[in-house]
């Protein structure tokens, strides 16, 4: 059996084998521990049995500021199953050979200074995870985990929202490592309608700006939405509905989503 070596190389060699083969990127995020323990790592391999590109693991928080309802909801389920990091990583540590897809870990400052940031990294190294999201850690301040993040070479994507400058666009695309997560709504996570029109010109600048692949996320739920937003990035972030499905147990809803970007 070949060796899988993990990390931000892992995660940045398959999105462009993804974008090469002319294809584009889907990323589903779960909450890890939403139904308990038992059922994280059955659920990933549903999601890259199903075409994730790779796979987005929210970590339960009693304080999250960038989750919507839904989001909010799955992680409350999670702590009632008195799902904690170090419980997520241990079975990572057991089972992440089950899993093809890269893993980002979309977790807050907290949990890592409570964990210990240079342990942290280790122990995700060990357990295969290949990108780290930490919304509430400001461009200016992530040198306080990036020695141990990258001795640990795990990417850390950034986050860039519809109202910053240019030049603010420009120093986060240049920032991020794995893929640039291009928020594409004002405000929370959650299910919408529609999309604004100039959607298409502000994804165009940032992908001029950008060495890495461009991804939409905020508020896509349904296969059409996918289809729009793939049109002008590089592929799609889906979270809120991807609970909803997964939640409901509707997996032929779930692969006709994924599908949608082909």
């Amino acid at each position: 059996m070949q060796t899988v070596t993990y990390g931000k190389d892992y995660l940045e060699a398959t999105l462009n084998e993804t974008i090469n083969e002319g294809k584009k990127i889907f990323i589903p995020y779960i909450m890890a521990g939403d139904g308990g323990l038992d059922s994280f790592i059955p659920t990933l391999q549903k999601l890259d049995e199903a075409g994730a590109t790779a796979i987005e693991v929210g970590i339960p928080f009693s304080d999250p500021v960038a989750d919507g309802p839904t989001i909010q909801e799955a992680g409350k389920r999670a702590q009632d199953h008195g799902v904690t990091l170090p419980h997520i990583i241990d079975i990572l540590k057991e089972e992440r050979i089950k899993i093809q897809a890269p893993i980002i870990f979309m977790t807050y400052i907290n949990p890592i200074y409570k964990y210990g940031v240079d342990q942290f990294m280790l122990d995700a190294k060990v357990a295969g995870v290949d990108g780290l999201i930490i919304p509430d850690l400001p461009l200016e301040q992530t040198s306080l985990i990036e020695k141990a993040r990258e001795q640990a070479n795990i990417a850390q994507i950034q986050l860039v929202s519809l109202t910053s400058s240019k030049e603010r666009m420009e120093k986060i695309a240049a920032a991020s490592q794995g893929f640039l997560y291009a928020v594409t709504v004002n405000g929370i996570t959650g299910a919408r309608q529609s999309f604004d029109d100039s959607l298409s010109e502000h994804f165009q600048h940032l992908k001029s700006v950008s060495s890495v692949p461009v991804l939409a996320g905020f508020g896509v739920s349904t296969p059409d939405h996918v289809k729009q937003l793939t049109q002008y990035s590089d592929g799609v972030i889906v979270g809120s509905k991807i609970i909803n499905l997964l939640h409901e147990q509707n997996d032929k809803e779930l692969k006709e989503l994924i599908k949608a970007k082909d």
